[in-house]
């Protein structure tokens, strides 16, 4: 198990590592989180829900991403409320007391998953969540050294150097744990050191004789590394070259973000996330993401004054695109009668497609191979919502997905693009991530000329970039031993 010593200390990238280094030396490897909290999600094969970044595991693992590789998703709502996914479903919304005193529960789905897992892998690389050291946290935890202790698993510590204090957040955690626990970490992985070792190397010494542990390895800071990430925002620089400026609105309880790594890695592009209290700029296109909580995000969207700068970004001749939730805000309400999101009710959308929403208890969960609205280009992603969308505006769709209906192959529509070509939505995730598709779209906000770019090989490369890079870092005596697993 990974656990670390600070969120996004790097126990993603590590585990997505080993699981690439021990496919490549033929070891049954699955990757494992027992409890995630990410708004950003992947659908699985068995038509599930799990943390994106264990999909991204999964495929450095050579595997389709499987909801026992995830057992229980928390996907908040609120400061204080959250969805809880328990082995790919959604259950309920609870509030973190009540949650609290549901991980006793939780833990049995949690050991039910691992020991499928069990029956079919060899290696299982768990990653922790935040801190083994967060003391408020320690009572029922199935997330860290809890589950470690339940199922007599060793732990790895990795601490990020590049945010400073990497000694101190790496004996500081250990001290705060218990006797057992302590006994439970066989080393320590010091993870993105720019540099040169030879200056650290006395630090590396004080460190193994004052904890007794030794360290595994240290990895360097990779730059340009591109790996989904689990949760934070990920800004990104002004490019001289760019043909196309890209604005996505960053939605308090944004979902999802994902989508948009294609644009904003794209050389050609100048993308902005247009943060609270900031205006929209002047830009070709304007997306609205997806959120968990549809109504609340379009309030704040209200709120902030974007309604009133999206007309006048569309009366400037620009485009607009919803995704998800960001589709429905697009329609002319957005009703909740059963209170799926938050307080029963129904909000008034921005008008500009004519089409409503009811949102549903049941989510709609599907991968999703299809085409654009030219029926001929390319595109695959998947559908992870509540609501049902009706109305003329979806007479004419963004796009096709290839469904099975009564035994044959049929093209079913979604999504809608307006009159006059300038707004269109959908409930793909992936819209961008399909080479023909991204270039399809980036011709139809105004880059004619846009190069091409592979997302799904750029983050194939970075995984075989990153493994390569983790297997030369890391003690050999340290992967030996996965040789000798039957």
């Amino acid at each position: 198990m990974v656990q670390g010593t600070t969120s996004d200390a790097g126990k993603t990238t590590l585990v997505a590592a080993l699981c690439r280094i021990l496919k490549n030396r033929g070891v049954s490897v699955v990757p494992f989180k027992p409890q995630n909290m990410a708004l950003n999600s992947a659908v699985t094969i068995d038509g599930g829900e799990i943390g994106r970044a264990q999909a991204l595991q999964a495929q450095a693992a050579g595997l389709e991403p499987h909801t026992d590789m995830n057992p229980i998703l928390i996907k908040p709502t609120s400061d204080t409320r959250a969805q809880i996914i328990v082995q790919g479903k959604a259950i309920t919304d609870m509030d973190a007391a009540v949650y609290h005193d549901y991980k006793t529960q939780a833990m049995g789905y949690v050991l039910d998953s691992y020991a499928r897992l069990q029956q079919q892998y060899d290696v299982i690389l768990v990653e922790g969540a935040g801190s083994p050291a967060e003391i408020n946290l320690r009572d029922r935890d199935i997330a860290n050294m809890g589950f470690a202790e339940a199922v007599d698993c060793p732990v790895i510590l990795i601490a990020d150097i590049d945010r400073g204090g990497v000694f101190a957040h790496l004996v500081g955690t250990l001290e705060l744990l218990s006797e057992s626990e302590r006994a439970r970490v066989i080393g320590f992985v010091i993870n993105r050191f720019r540099g040169d070792l030879g200056l650290l190397q006395s630090g590396l010494d004080w460190l193994e004789q004052k904890t007794g542990k030794p360290v595994l390895g240290v990895i360097p800071y990779l730059q340009g590394l591109y790996l989904d990430a689990e949760d934070a925002l990920t800004a990104s620089a002004p490019k001289t070259a760019a043909q196309l400026k890209v604005a996505v609105l960053a939605l308090p309880r944004i979902s999802n973000h994902t989508d948009f790594d294609a644009l904003r890695l794209h050389p050609q592009i100048n993308f902005h996330w247009v943060g609270p209290n900031q205006p929209i700029p002047a830009c070709d296109l304007v997306i609205i993401p997806g959120s968990k909580n549809t109504r609340a995000d379009l309030q704040f969207l209200r709120a902030q004054g974007w309604d009133v700068q999206l007309q006048k970004h569309l009366r400037y001749g620009g485009k607009l695109i919803g995704i998800c939730g960001g589709f429905q805000m697009l329609g002319e309400t957005i009703a909740d009668p059963k209170g799926v999101e938050s307080a029963p009710g129904t909000s008034l959308g921005l008008g500009y497609l004519a089409l409503s929403t009811e949102l549903t208890e049941e989510k709609i969960l599907q991968q999703r191979t299809g085409v654009l609205w030219d029926k001929h280009t390319v595109l695959a992603g998947y559908e992870i919502h509540t609501g049902i969308s009706r109305g003329a505006a979806l007479l004419q769709p963004a796009c096709y997905f290839n469904c099975a209906i009564d035994g044959a192959d049929k093209q079913v529509p979604d999504g809608a693009i307006s009159d006059d070509g300038a707004i269109m939505g959908t409930y793909l995730h992936g819209l961008f991530d399909q080479p023909a598709a991204l270039q399809k779209l980036l011709a139809w906000a105004g880059a004619e000329s846009a190069t091409r770019l592979d997302i799904n090989q750029q983050r194939e490369d970075s995984i075989a970039r990153l493994a390569s890079a983790t297997e030369t870092a890391l003690r050999s005596d340290f992967l030996q031993q996965f040789s000798s697993v039957p």
